[in-house]
């Protein structure tokens, strides 16, 4: 048991070390930052070969119709954007608010006052695409109401609390996906606007529903369109775009303004296709590396 308790100490230890340096890194220039992401590419691409297979086959199975060069390009073009988000994402932790501003921007902020003087709270839905961790940095500066970022928990804690510190520097609340339900019924009197990631992977005994997507069964949660539904918000996509090299764009799309008077399933397919059509039109910047297609309908029928 000491030993155990030694060492889970230890760990902890090396871990904080590694967020100081971090820390510290984070305090560099962006075009110092984007030297070493220069170097980071060459790394992850042509020594360590980062989880290749599963962006390659990723990219076959949502891409069939195009030449194995088209995808090829798509490939390298996403390693290179990785080591981008990497170090950026990094930066996140001292980014000052002036800065924030200057490199994400929105394009429509005026829509949130628009339906808030109607009285109704949003919900959107984003992905892991482009650099999610800066618009939701950048999410805290977009109104002085109730705004949650809703997150599936690290199985690391001390990163789980370092993200979670970086995502509310700027005001908003954050709330584990298990909490999201009771948050809302707790601020059911209160104008909010929450954001959840649509594109997670839900483990095996959460799975409720398949659509397709990128031409594949693909599992995805339901908690956007029950939450919608719950506390009737307007739902709209979060949607970034990649202006220049650490510049962006974010634009509230809206996809549903009467969640209550939908069928089953519409608010999602709804977002889900929009996701879609958003990696269509550039693929690079969506997370291939990730393992999104775990589970297939016949594992769960099982």
């Amino acid at each position: 048991m000491f030993v155990a308790k030694l060492v889970k100490m230890l760990r902890k230890a090396a871990l904080n070390t590694g967020i100081f340096f971090l820390y510290l890194v984070s305090l560099l220039p962006f075009w110092f930052l984007y030297g070493v992401a220069d170097v980071i590419f060459l790394f992850l691409y042509y020594v360590i070969r980062y989880r290749r297979d599963v962006v390659k086959l990723n990219l076959k199975n949502s891409f069939p119709e195009r030449t194995e060069a088209e995808r090829n390009k798509i490939e390298r073009r996403y390693y290179r954007y990785m080591a981008d988000l990497m170090v950026e994402t990094i930066k996140m932790i001292t980014v000052s608010e002036k800065s924030l501003r200057k490199r994400m921007k929105p394009t429509n902020p005026e829509l949130v006052n628009h339906y808030f003087k109607q009285g109704r709270s949003i919900i959107a839905a984003a992905g892991h695409y482009c650099n999610w961790e800066m618009a939701a940095l950048a999410f805290g500066l977009l109104t002085n109401e109730k705004r949650i970022i809703v997150y599936k928990p690290q199985t690391n804690e001390v990163f789980n609390d370092l993200f979670n510190r970086v995502r509310a520097r700027f005001g908003a609340i954050l709330v584990a996906m298990k909490q999201t339900l009771r948050t809302m019924i707790a601020f059911k009197n209160d104008l909010t606007f929450s954001v959840l990631v649509s594109d997670q992977t839900p483990n095996m005994h959460e799975i409720n529903y398949f659509t397709t997507f990128l031409n594949q069964p693909t599992a995805v949660f339901l908690g956007i369109e029950k939450l919608a539904k719950l506390i009737d918000a307007v739902v709209i996509f979060y949607r970034i775009d990649r202006v220049s090299r650490g510049y962006y764009t974010y634009t509230l799309v809206p996809l549903i303004e009467q969640p209550k008077q939908t069928t089953d399933h519409e608010i999602t397919e709804a977002h889900v296709q929009y996701l879609e059509k958003l990696i269509q039109e550039k693929p690079q910047y969506w997370l291939w590396s990730h393992r999104r297609w775990k589970y297939r309908p016949e594992d769960i029928n099982k």
